[in-house]
């Protein structure tokens, strides 16, 4: 069986190395954040009345 080329093994880098990219990017670009209800969230404050 011959030996690979260092050609060949870079070619075979690029293309790995290619599709692993493609895969990430798809990844984040169907990535879909949820976006949480803030309408019936209430903050109350507490009112003080300092009295010196």
């Amino acid at each position: 069986m011959p030996q690979m080329s260092p050609l060949l093994w870079l070619n075979l880098y690029i293309f790995f190395f290619s599709i692993f990219l493609l895969f990430i990017v798809m990844s984040y670009f169907t990535y879909t954040p949820t976006m949480k209800d803030q309408q019936g969230v209430k903050y109350e404050t507490n009112q003080m009345n300092w009295k010196w």
